[in-house]
């Protein structure tokens, strides 16, 4: 609905809205447009039936979004904000009108975590996209929330920076969306989660006080390190307005290479020997298998650079001193090589060979898009179990699925699970899920390893916790949110709700 920098509620006729604190703006249309759509999607029974945990669930008591409602929008179009704090203490008291929101960046989620699920209004933070400060000494960049993660990468790039994450939505997803998910990527191995690179959180919470916890320090030992609650919370806890990050010096040297793999062991010993032998400028491990290579073949009309193998490798290196890493990654190649790990390979120092080579990992979602419908699955192992389930849910299902195919981050144990039908297939999914939860439970994985629960997966959540967490994950969102109205239905289980 409208776009935030700072979020408060303001009073008319006892109607409630989340407002700008400093400037605002809202597309009344885009408003209707929205809540229509949505009741909709959902009349046609979104997700809808009996005993399907992922389903959506009935109605909270929440108020109903009226035209009275929809009124009250217009007057506030598009200057009528205020953003004295004090004056602003009487607005958020009295908040029994209670309706509830929905915060959105840039949509790409795959679980249904920014999607309104009845007439929830929409909190978008698409025009929240100002750099606040950098510090090209430290490295700390601090922004508002709306910024798309593409840009902020172009944006310190011109400064020898870098994000320290990269995901393929990075040409719409927001900053702020990222954050509030958790979003692994392409660095993690190199950078570490965002739990670790980030610094400081600005957030709205329910009852609209500015929560302040923005700092540029890596040192801060005084008391509970809040932004952690509101880091991967998928906007429950609270709205994030503003993000602080430490940023990486920009690489002075990148190369690639793209290795085939006869087997999934041979796969496994290979990125032992990369980790012991490239060390430091190790930047990222991924993998896709034959599968994948024929549809990007057959869809995106991509040639593959090497010999046909069962599995294929994306190493990335990253260094100040392209002779010194050029070196180490010879010898790696040299070593897999004579000691028969890796069947054939390429390798780029070019950067349009370097992104040729990324598009054969990066692409791979866009060409599932070709097959049909495709249910996906995001699900963190022990390192050595992620091809196991691809190949034991292809013996579960038999023919049931099209194709069942596995890429991902070898780095940190994060296996993407699609598979494919001609068309959305209940049979199917009936035959997917549980399974595909009792497995990764099983082997102590996660049923989420970087896309978050949402509104899908929410009351899976009891595959990865135990019921001790997931109450007093519920505790904390009675304490923080106690009306319920931070993107409800979203991330905990219906029966702590």
């Amino acid at each position: 609905m409208g776009i935030f920098q700072r979020f408060a509620r303001i009073p008319l006729k006892s109607t409630y809205i989340w407002s700008l604190c400093r400037q605002y703006s809202t597309d009344l249309t885009a408003v209707d447009r929205a809540l229509i759509q949505h009741r909709c999607v959902h009349n046609r029974g979104l997700g809808a039936s009996p005993g399907n945990p992922g389903a959506a669930p009935p109605r909270l008591p929440f108020s109903r979004v009226t035209q009275e409602d929809l009124a009250f929008f217009r007057t506030l179009l598009p200057g009528r904000t205020i953003t004295d704090p004090d004056l602003l203490k009487s607005s958020n008291v009295d908040w029994l009108k209670t309706v509830e929101v929905c915060p959105q960046g840039g949509n790409t989620g795959l679980v249904g975590g920014s999607v309104p699920v009845f007439d929830e209004i929409i909190l978008s933070t698409s025009l929240m996209k100002q750099v606040i400060t950098f510090d090209n000494i430290s490295g700390i960049l601090t922004c508002q929330a709306g910024c798309v993660l593409e840009n902020l990468s172009n944006y310190l790039e011109e400064r020898d920076f870098i994000m320290p994450l990269d995901l393929g939505a990075k040409g719409s997803c927001h900053i702020g969306g990222n954050v509030s998910t958790n979003a692994g990527g392409l660095r993690l191995l190199r950078y570490g989660s965002l739990r670790g690179t980030v610094l400081g959180l600005e957030v709205v919470l329910a009852d609209g006080r500015i929560l302040n916890c923005l700092a540029t320090l890596r040192k801060d030992n005084t008391g509970y390190d809040l932004k952690q609650l509101f880091i991967g919370s998928e906007g429950t806890l609270g709205v994030i307005t503003a993000v602080s990050i430490l940023c990486p010096r920009k690489p002075k040297a990148v190369n690639v290479a793209f290795l085939g793999c006869s087997s999934f062991q041979q796969l496994l010993e290979t990125f032992q020997c990369c980790r012991g032998m490239l060390g430091e400028i190790l930047s990222a491990f991924e993998f896709l298998d034959a599968s994948c290579m024929s549809l990007l073949e057959k869809h995106l009309k991509l040639t593959n650079p090497i010999t046909e193998s069962p599995f294929y490798i994306v190493i990335e290196t990253a260094g100040s001193n392209a002779t010194h890493d050029e070196e180490k990654l010879h010898k790696f190649l040299e070593e897999v090589m004579t000691s028969s790990l890796v069947t054939d390979g390429t390798v780029a120092t070019e950067a349009t060979k370097i992104k040729a080579l990324w598009s054969l990992r990066e692409r791979v979602t866009e060409a599932l898009t070709h097959e049909g419908y495709t249910y996906k699955y995001d699900i963190s192992l022990p390192v050595e179990k992620i091809y196991d389930l691809v190949q034991d849910m292809r013996g579960h299902l038999g023919d049931m699925a099209k194709n069942v195919v596995g890429y991902g981050h070898v780095g940190d144990g994060n296996l993407h699970l699609n598979i494919t039908s001609p068309s959305k297939d209940p049979a199917l999914l009936a035959a997917i899920e549980p399974y595909v939860y009792e497995w990764t439970s099983k082997w102590k994985g996660s049923i989420s390893a970087e896309h978050g629960l949402g509104l899908k997966k929410r009351n899976y959540i009891y595959y990865s916790k135990p019921s001790e967490a997931v109450a007093l994950m519920g505790s904390i969102k009675a304490m923080l949110d106690p009306k319920g109205i931070l993107n409800p239905y979203k991330t905990l289980p219906d029966n702590i709700h």
